[in-house]
């Protein structure tokens, strides 16, 4: 797709901004760089591009309380109204749009990588369920339809549109190859992956809320034995669901960072 280029090419311009001060902190000795901050994912991390499961992205936007890169919320909604929520499978139909999905030449790597892109839908879906079970707080019970005809629910409906494949060789190269390929080049470098969400009152079938997120793996060296096309991606999706619980017992005026940790550990 052309927007991909084009999307590298901005990407690129924005990283240079925030590459002199990493490579100021790795000169100095650092060898951990970590972040809690909205605004140095917002310096690094280029929003992805609409993918068509928001019916109104325009309506989205960034918020210095919210972690996720894109946000509408219904004016006079109230989380507090609602005790259940149901969250519907994931729907990974726009990943089979990736364009480099579609430049695979082995008919057979091509079917291994569907197989692992629903996989990877039942994981994201697995681990937010999960998330919600395990808050200490219960905020939600999470239910498989509503319990109480008379009580509101929310459904948590999310897509995931995107993944950067990472390769053995590429990351062999980031942290072995010549001056300005390894350490905080991969800082600026990252393989990302990418969300949009939306939430619907039950009662109403009205959606209340939307929001999408690109998120980058943190850096650390890989180990290759191991290495997937989908790379860290399912801590991705990990970080993701407990962020949806933080966001779930937020209080007014409190804030929800993304933990975005950059950690270069090169010796």
């Amino acid at each position: 797709m052309a927007f991909r280029s084009k999307q590298a090419a901005l990407a690129g311009g924005r990283a240079a901004g925030v590459f002199m001060l990493l490579s100021a902190l790795a000169a100095s000795g650092c060898s951990s760089i970590r972040s809690g901050s909205n605004e140095v994912k917002a310096a690094v991390v280029e929003p992805a591009p609409d993918a068509g499961f928001i019916a109104h992205p325009e309506r989205q936007r960034a918020r210095a309380d919210l972690p996720f890169q894109k946000v509408w919320i219904k004016p006079g909604f109230d989380k507090n109204n609602y005790r259940e929520l149901i969250v519907a499978p994931v729907n990974t139909r726009y990943m089979m749009e990736m364009d480099w999905l579609h430049g695979m030449s082995s008919a057979a790597w091509f079917s291994d990588v569907k197989a692992d892109i629903a996989e990877l839908g039942l994981y994201f879906h697995d681990q937010v369920v999960k998330a919600f079970k395990h808050d200490p707080h219960h905020r939600f019970q999470v239910v498989e339809r509503p319990v109480a005809q008379k009580q509101s629910a929310l459904q948590l409906e999310l897509a995931l549109i995107e993944i950067d494949p990472s390769t053995p060789v590429l990351h062999a190269l980031s942290w072995a190859g010549p001056p300005g390929t390894g350490t905080v080049a991969g800082v600026v470098n990252q393989r990302k992956a990418a969300f949009e969400g939306r939430l619907r009152d039950l009662k109403t079938n009205e959606i209340v809320a939307t929001f999408a997120d690109r998120d980058m793996a943190d850096v650390a060296p890989i180990d290759l034995t191991r290495l997937t096309w989908y790379g860290p991606a399912k801590g991705i999706m990990e970080r993701w669901a407990g962020q949806f619980v933080l966001i779930a017992n937020r209080k007014p005026g409190e804030a929800v960072t993304d933990e975005t940790p950059f950690t270069v550990m090169p010796f």
